[in-house]
C-alpha cells in the first residue's frame, strides 16, 4: 500500500513528531507508516484523515501486489 502522508505533512509544514502527537502515536510509528513498513489500523489512518482534512483513500491507496 502507498501513502502520501509526506506530502500531506509537507503540506501542513509538520514534522513527524507534530503528527504523532496529533494522532497519538510515536514519531517512530509515522515513520513506519510513511514508509510502508507498517500498515495502519483502521482506526489510525481514520484519524489520520481527520488530522489531514481529507479523506483515508485520499491518503492509502492500494498497490496491483496488495
Amino acid at each position: 500500500m502507498k501513502n502520501t502522508i509526506k506530502v500531506e505533512r509537507a503540506k501542513k509544514n509538520w514534522t513527524q513528531e507534530d503528527l504523532a502527537v496529533k494522532i497519538g502515536v510515536s514519531r517512530q510509528s509515522v515513520n513506519s507508516i510513511e514508509t510502508g513498513k507498517f500498515v495502519p489500523s483502521t482506526l489510525l489512518a481514520l484519524k489520520m484523515a481527520m488530522v489531514f482534512e481529507s479523506s483515508v483513500e485520499t491518503i492509502f491507496q492500494l498497490e496491483d501486489t496488495d
